[in-house]
């Protein structure tokens, strides 16, 4: 996960936890104050309510007092109001008034009960003098002045537990009148506690349910008593309704979720350019760092204004800038060391691993011109009469004879080469026949002013044959060779040239022979060169093996692949080729179910064709499984030839997961401070770096360089064709990735 994704995660989560802890407590304290406020206004409700309802409360059966109860209630604050009788009063006239066998309040009550399942009545004759005692003290009047209403007797009710909230009562009673008569009688009385009731639902229309199911808001029922004189007589008790608290709660609440919306939103647009101008430097900083793993040392400029990510920049800077000088070092000395492998110490002519290389040159444009073979007769017994002095001299002349000799055409250039020893070799590039003689023609007439300077008068023979486009540089020099030896037959200084009637095939019949062979796939694909670890225990491990392609002509006898390669390019027949090969090792892989990796080598032409690398992409993307086993080979000197189009050709390639290695690497293709610019995963030294290396130091201090640059660049470099144990025990000391014998 990146880091700007790790910061807007870490950023919204801590914005998230103080919102929802500052709206939590934010919604407590509003509830806990509407809670306080409701439960403060139902208390002085109750108490406004019992001061108003005192002076009806004689008269509890007033329609003034539930007029009064539901005015408060319309006004919506409340949830309920409700009016209670503190105690079960019953006057005598009222019982005497619900006697169906009375019929008139002429009557005085002389003994009463009721049932004990109802409970327990009792006659409240001390209430009664006591009032007529304070009303007395109060207005001084006497017992006639307050007549029958003073003599009124009155009783209390006191329930049993069923009927605590009153219920259907029946009183048994006995009158008398006036004149003596009694009764027995009863009245049934039907008593409610509540006096006067309004109620009103709680919930608003626009408070959803699910808030409401959320906050719990407990709202406590308050009272306020009513006395009738110095007794209680009555409770009004009030229920505030919780409906307003959770309407202005609820209001809050869509306040604030939008205010953190909103909040949210501008927060991260102003995050997301913060973290994008802090990031810039980091960015630059991981640029760097790919840059450094595939060899651009560059460095970073602008540094960041943060501290800290500036001292990383700083640190990236001063890292870029040593390696390079490392590499740069490497490189100085690995140019110095190449100069001493490719040049001979005593004539500086080039040696023969760059004429094989000048040969390749040759077969990939077309080229046209002739192969010299030139040995110096019988050196060996010119170095027993002479110093060693006297004979590097003479060697040196030799070839400066070879390097000054010239012809006038401008097309034509010629360039030596020492073998070992007595033996050197020319290239003439496009050279005629008629070139061709004249130019040895030329040598001749130099080496007879050696010749007389020395007194040696048989001093050189010259072989030439023609450069064969479907031939192999084995091959020609073997014809080179065959004409120096008729040279040496024909005299001395002699030269013999063969002419183009000497090519052993006609090209028609190649033409046929090779269509027919790739046409219809009629090659075998081999498996050689098996390249094996070099860590101690591991030497049996197989790490790559090369593709290598064998055909027959009409007499099957085997073909060389060189010639074979040369005639399918020059009919343009060699990307049908590569793609039949390809083909071949991926199901050699499937079938076989191969675990190491196979290099399979490629033309020149196939890698700069988009059609094949279209047809390439295409089938590993058809075997994703195998791909990563498939290390297509190209050689050095090619990819040095179009140096864009093999970059292009290796990040299609590592798209698709497969590799790239570069063989029969030499400095002389590829510099080694432009291998940096390769997306390379391997490197397979030429043969020549590593063969005789235990006795070479230049050689070992080539490869020990190598060694040291690619793993600075994360490039994994082996060792081809080392055949000598003495030779594989020294390049195990370069901690190579791998070599095969």
């Amino acid at each position: 996960m990146s880091l700007s994704k790790q910061l807007y995660i870490i950023i919204a989560f801590i914005f998230f936890m103080i919102f929802f802890g500052n709206f939590i407590i934010s919604v407590n304290n509003t509830k806990a104050y509407l809670q306080s406020e409701s439960i403060t206004k139902a208390q002085d409700t109750a108490t406004s309510l019992g001061m108003t309802l005192k002076p009806l409360i004689h008269d509890k059966n007033s329609a003034e007092i539930r007029t009064i109860i539901s005015a408060i209630a319309n006004r919506g604050f409340y949830k309920e109001i409700r009016l209670e009788d503190a105690h079960f009063t019953i006057s005598e006239s009222s019982l005497i008034e619900a006697s169906s066998d009375l019929d008139s309040l002429d009557w005085k009550i002389k003994t009463i009960n009721i049932d004990k399942e109802f409970g327990v009545l009792e006659e409240n004759s001390s209430d009664l003098e006591i009032s007529q005692e304070l009303s007395e003290l109060e207005n001084g009047k006497t017992d006639e002045d307050l007549g029958f209403a003073l003599e009124e007797k009155k009783y209390s009710f006191i329930p049993a537990n069923d009927y605590k909230n009153g219920g259907n009562i029946t009183f048994n009673f006995t009158v008398q009148n006036d004149e003596g008569q009694t009764i027995d009688t009863f009245a049934s009385l039907t008593i409610n506690k509540v006096i006067a009731q309004a109620l009103r639902k709680e919930k608003f229309d626009y408070v959803p349910k699910w808030f409401i199911d959320l906050v719990t808001i407990k709202l406590e029922e308050k009272y306020s008593e009513i006395s009738d004189g110095w007794k209680t007589t009555a409770v009004i008790y009030v229920s505030a309704n919780a409906g307003e608290a959770y309407a202005k709660l609820y209001e809050q609440f869509k306040g604030a979720i939008l205010y953190a919306v909103v909040a949210f939103i501008i927060s991260m647009i102003i995050l997301f350019v913060f973290v994008q101008y802090l990031l810039k430097p980091l960015k630059r900083i991981e640029k760097l760092a790919n840059n450094i793993a595939v060899g651009k040392f560059d460095t970073i400029k602008e540094l960041p204004w943060t501290t800290e990510i500036k001292n990383v920049a700083i640190a990236m800077n001063d890292m870029s800038t040593k390696i390079e000088a490392i590499i740069n070092k490497l490189n100085k000395n690995l140019e110095s060391i190449t100069y001493k492998l490719s040049k001979d110490e005593i004539t500086s002519l080039e040696l023969k691993q760059s004429f094989e290389t000048d040969m390749k040159n040759m077969f990939i444009h077309k080229d046209d011109g002739y192969v010299f073979i030139i040995k110096i007769f019988d050196l060996a017994s010119f170095a027993k009469s002479h110093t060693n002095k006297e004979v590097n001299d003479f060697i040196k002349k030799f070839a400066n004879i070879l390097k000054s000799t010239k012809l006038e055409n401008k097309k034509c250039t010629s360039k030596a080469y020492r073998f070992f020893g007595s033996e050197f070799a020319m290239i003439g590039k496009n050279f005629t026949y008629e070139d061709a003689v004249l130019f040895t023609k030329k040598l001749k007439e130099n080496f007879e002013k050696l010749s007389n300077e020395y007194n040696k008068k048989d001093i050189v023979h010259m072989g030439a044959t023609p450069f064969n486009q479907i031939g192999t540089t084995p091959e020609m020099l073997q014809a080179a060779n065959e004409a120096y030896e008729k040279a040496t037959i024909i005299g001395s200084n002699e030269a013999h040239i063969r002419d183009k009637n000497d090519l052993s095939r006609d090209m028609e019949s190649w033409r046929d022979l090779v269509f027919d062979i790739i046409e219809n796939s009629k090659f075998n694909v081999k498996y050689i060169s098996d390249a094996r670890k070099l860590e101690q225990g591991n030497e049996n491990t197989i790490l790559m093996q090369e593709a290598f392609t064998s055909a027959k002509d009409k007499d099957s006898n085997d073909i060389p692949i060189g010639t074979f390669v040369s005639i399918a390019e020059r009919y343009e027949k060699i990307m049908q080729f590569d793609m039949k090969v390809i083909e071949k090792v991926i199901s050699h892989i499937i079938i076989n179910n191969v675990k190491h990796e196979i290099s399979i080598n490629l033309s020149l032409e196939s890698i700069n064709n988009t059609a094949f690398i279209a047809w390439l992409d295409k089938t590993l993307a058809l075997n994703k499984s195998i791909a990563s086993q498939l290390v297509f080979s190209i050689t050095a000197y090619a990819a040095a030839k179009d140096v864009n189009k093999f970059k292009f050709f290796a990040d299609e390639i590592h798209k698709c997961n497969a590799k790239i290695i570069i063989k029969r690497f030499e400095t002389k293709f590829i510099a080694l401070d432009n291998i940096k610019d390769f997306n390379l995963d391997y490197i397979r030294l030429a043969r020549d770096y590593t063969n005789n290396i235990c006795n070479d130091p230049s050689k070992q201090s080539f490869v020990e360089a190598i060694a040291e640059l690619s793993s600075l660049l994360n490039i994994k470099v082996f060792a081809e064709n080392v055949k000598e144990d003495d030779d594989l025990q020294t390049v195990k000391k370069f901690n190579l990735y791998g070599a095969s014998r």
